[in-house]
């Protein structure tokens, strides 16, 4: 089982605003006028650089356990179902041709499935992560 989050390290700059990065993900750094925004910030931050890598197919590191001081962020929603099955693809070498094969559909359903500006149905890509034996599943929690 693998969560969708990463650990970002929030720091406050002299000036008040919040430098926010991801240890995990070089390059993937935003700031805020204060620690809310700077979460906001963060949010969009990672899933934009997730859907960057996704598009130039680059592959994308997992997330490290966090660390003391380190808070978790979560993939956003709009991406995460995406990302899950990218991830999951990468992780098992399955080609897009390959999972085409399995769903019985053609190829450019699959890059649809995995292009981060294409509107693809959540069931869909549950399908397509079931054909790879794995499931996603959504987790309410209390907000700290």
């Amino acid at each position: 089982m693998s969560t969708l989050h990463y650990p970002a390290v929030f720091r406050q700059e002299s000036d008040g605003r919040v430098n926010v990065r991801f240890p995990d993900l070089p390059g993937a750094v935003t700031d805020g006028a204060d620690a809310a925004e700077a979460y906001a910030e963060a949010i969009d931050c990672l899933g934009s650089y997730i859907s960057v890598s996704m598009t130039r197919k680059e592959p994308i590191p997992s997330a490290s356990v966090a660390k003391r001081r380190q808070r978790l962020i979560p993939v956003p929603l709009w991406i995460a179902p995406k990302f899950a099955l990218y991830q999951t693809m990468m992780r098992q070498a399955v080609t897009n041709r390959e999972l085409a094969r399995r769903l019985g559909v053609t190829e450019a359903v699959i890059r649809r499935m995995l292009d981060p500006e294409h509107a693809s149905k959540p069931g869909k890509i549950e399908i397509a992560l079931a054909a790879l034996r794995q499931r996603i599943s959504l987790t309410l929690e209390d907000a700290a």
